[in-house]
């Protein structure tokens, strides 16, 4: 593997005066540096970025396998796995329900609730409302389209009948209040 040493001023020069070209110029060097004209519709701009980021990929080195994976999953339309990509295990997801407060740790291989490891939050959810939720919905770690109602206030001992629509969170956002009021008023 070649070692040799990269100066990231030289680098940072050769993107600068890249930004400083005419699209002329710039044509000129795509040529040189991919071998074909630029496809037509190319901005200036992106085609001087497009040379700025090849520049630093040859200098310092591309995207890691990982990465390029995902852009791969979201280029076909795939949903990459947020919970993968956020929850990073020692996290705690606090959730009240009820009127009871409900604290999940994320740990290696899944969470731990009540003393129990689960690999779902689903089923975490499930467990504590008697009912399908998405878990992380339920936990706040996805924003609701709508606002799901204020769970009623119920005498002790009684369990309130579900409301609860798949698909709606129990996250409240301003906009969302504000949009539902404008809707019905």
């Amino acid at each position: 593997m070649d070692q040799r040493s990269i100066d990231p001023a030289a680098i940072e020069a050769e993107v600068n005066q890249v930004r400083s070209l005419g699209i002329d110029a710039l044509r000129r060097r795509w040529r040189a540096m991919f071998g074909a004209v630029p496809p037509k519709g190319l901005t200036k701009d992106i085609i001087a970025r497009m040379i700025a980021y090849r520049i630093q990929e040859e200098a310092f080195g591309g995207l890691d396998k990982e990465t390029v994976r995902l852009l791969d999953r979201l280029a076909r339309g795939e949903k990459p796995s947020e919970l993968n990509r956020r929850l990073k295990a020692g996290t705690v997801l606090v959730r009240e329900y009820m009127g009871e407060r409900h604290t999940v740790t994320v740990v290696p291989n899944g969470f731990l609730w009540a003393d129990k490891a689960y690999s779902s939050l689903s089923v975490i959810a499930q467990a504590i409302t008697g009912t399908k939720w998405n878990g992380p919905r339920f936990f706040g770690l996805r924003m609701a389209r709508e606002p799901e109602p204020k769970e009623p206030e119920l005498p002790q001992g009684r369990a309130a009948p579900s409301k609860h629509k798949r698909g709606r969170s129990s996250v409240r956002t301003s906009e969302g209040t504000n949009r539902r009021r404008a809707s019905h008023g």
